[in-house]
């Protein structure tokens, strides 16, 4: 009936780290791992529960009560309606245990007055003589079957269906004339003790999930506080080693800046100067927390050269899927590298579906050295680099498979 909620604690959560650490990634990771877990362990706990309380009701039903018709038979009032209410109720109880453990919903409200019915009938049926005997079934088998065609429901509910019970019992044995004070202690015991197990079970297996829900969760509250330091530990070391990247892109051309081996004015220096500050751009726009990071350091390029002069035609077809920091780095860095050493005009296009992204960079043709940046590296082999010039214009392309 129950699920170990420890054994949640031998899987760690982990929260992906892509471009820097995303707080609000986490915090969702957090509480969805949460809430699955303590879900994943009611779930269990409540089958087993809906399994105890499905063969009790059916066992009880076949072993106990059937034997005692078929030896009273020949006693009963109407034995083919005591007879025939029993197959009656194994067959809903078959129907409501074949749903209760396939988690289909149940048809409550006319199991329920097809039960209270049988119930009715019962006592109609079995004639003073037996009204106490345990070929009378109804005493103490039919409030497993209320059990069962209200799993799920609140507990008021099959208090309420027990009170009609007892009813209908206790009009019976008025009828009956049984209203001595053996046959009332006779009757209110059979009711407390065929109904207080029914409810303690109902009520067991309800506090139990919720028992197990809590600690579920407390369990899983715990384990992701271990993801979430896993996580921040991940986004240092990503921190460190773009901190190293950043270093690399300046710290060449400011020394020799610093130490007077680069003139200014040289175009060549300067060059260097714009491509080392759109990469420095460009990483740091890999951190920041945006819904479309590749579209974002995009844009950022393309900013930071519209400041410098640059006239640019931005186009944004599609949405790009989520992509890793080095497949976003092969697809952005090259283009970068070219759109630095242009001061007239260029045109960026980001062509995205699901499985493909294409960035295309068109700027005028001229003399002088390749702009390229060199081509990247090819990392898993997902990223395809394009580079063409036919003396009038230089395109230049990016395109990553999934």
């Amino acid at each position: 009936m129950s699920a170990d909620p420890e054994a949640i604690r031998l899987t760690p959560a982990v929260i992906p780290v892509t471009g820097g650490y995303d707080g609000r990634a986490a915090t969702t990771a957090v509480k969805v791992g949460v809430g699955q877990a303590a879900a994943a362990v009611a779930r269990v706990s409540d089958r087993g529960a809906r399994i105890v309380a499905v063969t009790i009701a059916l066992v009880w039903h076949l072993a106990i009560a059937l034997p005692a018709v078929l030896a009273a038979r020949t006693q009963l009032a109407v034995p083919q309606v005591v007879l025939g209410a029993w197959l009656l109720v194994a067959a809903v109880g078959l129907l409501a245990g074949v749903r209760l453990l396939r988690d289909a919903p149940l048809p409550t409200p006319p199991l329920v007055g097809l039960l209270l019915a049988v119930d009715v009938a019962v006592f109609a049926s079995v004639g003073r003589a037996q009204l106490f005997s345990p070929a009378n079934w109804v005493w103490g088998t039919l409030a497993w079957f209320f059990l069962v065609v209200l799993w799920g429901r609140p507990v008021r509910w099959l208090l309420a269906l027990l009170a009609a019970h007892a009813a209908t019992a206790l009009t019976a044995v008025t009828l009956y004339d049984a209203t001595g004070a053996a046959d009332l202690a006779r009757a209110a015991m059979a009711l407390y003790g065929t109904s207080s197990l029914p409810v303690a079970v109902f009520a067991g297996a309800l506090m139990l999930g919720l028992l197990l829900r809590d600690r579920a969760a407390s369990a899983a509250a715990s384990n992701v506080m271990l993801a979430e330091r896993e996580a921040a530990e991940r986004a240092r070391g990503e921190r460190r080693d773009r901190l190293a990247v950043v270093s690399d892109a300046a710290t060449e051309v400011l020394t020799e800046l610093a130490q007077g081996r680069a003139d200014p004015s040289d175009p060549d220096v300067q060059r260097r100067c714009v491509r080392a500050a759109a990469r420095l751009r460009r990483l740091i726009a890999e951190s920041d927390d945006v819904p479309h990071p590749l579209l974002h350091e995009l844009r950022a390029a393309a900013d930071l050269a519209e400041r410098d002069g640059l006239s640019i035609d931005l186009v944004t077809i599609g949405t790009p899927p989520p992509l890793s920091v080095q497949v976003r780095r092969q697809l952005v860095e090259p283009l970068t590298a070219t759109l630095a050493d242009e001061r007239d005009w260029a045109r960026l296009t980001i062509v995205a579906n699901p499985d493909e992204v294409v960035v295309s960079l068109v700027v005028p043709d001229r003399a002088g050295p390749d702009a390229t940046g060199g081509q990247p590296d090819q990392g898993d082999g997902q990223v395809e680099y394009l580079y063409e010039r036919d003396g009038e214009i230089r395109w230049t392309q990016t395109r990553w498979r999934r």
